[in-house]
């Protein structure tokens, strides 16, 4: 089975919000939200893939000092397995927007489960709820 490494974020605002993103039309998993982030390419590290991401998905910047690993999922989906990294990230240039017309959400952490997501992302919310 193919294996498909993702980096993902956790951007925590000021008030201790977690931005999620909800994925577009003609994605696969339309309509369900997640943490920022995208494929890790070839030669990328995932620190490098993820400031990447967040410069094309959300036109921010931001610095491998700013992003800390706090946790990883690790799921079957029917046709690879996803591993992903997730990292916090409190500091970045920019405010955040869909530049890929995904609708942007500002959520407290007792709140992520209002929000559907892919299955990889659920077992997140509760290290996220606790880290917050």
């Amino acid at each position: 089975m193919k294996i498909v490494l993702v980096s993902a974020v956790a951007l925590i605002d000021p008030d201790g919000r977690v931005l999620l993103a909800q994925r577009p039309e003609g994605k696969s998993l339309a309509g369900l939200w997640e943490l920022p982030g995208g494929k890790v390419e070839a030669g990328e590290t995932p620190e490098v893939a993820l400031i990447r991401e967040l410069h094309e998905e959300l036109g921010i910047d931001t610095w491998q000092s700013c992003l800390a690993p706090l946790t990883f999922a690790s799921h079957t989906y029917e046709d690879f397995h996803l591993l992903m990294p997730l990292f916090a990230c409190r500091r970045w240039n920019g405010t955040p927007h869909g530049r890929e017309g995904q609708t942007l959400a500002w959520v407290r952490p007792n709140a992520l489960r209002d929000y559907p997501m892919p299955p990889a992302d659920l077992p997140l919310i509760p290290i996220l709820r606790d880290w917050l």
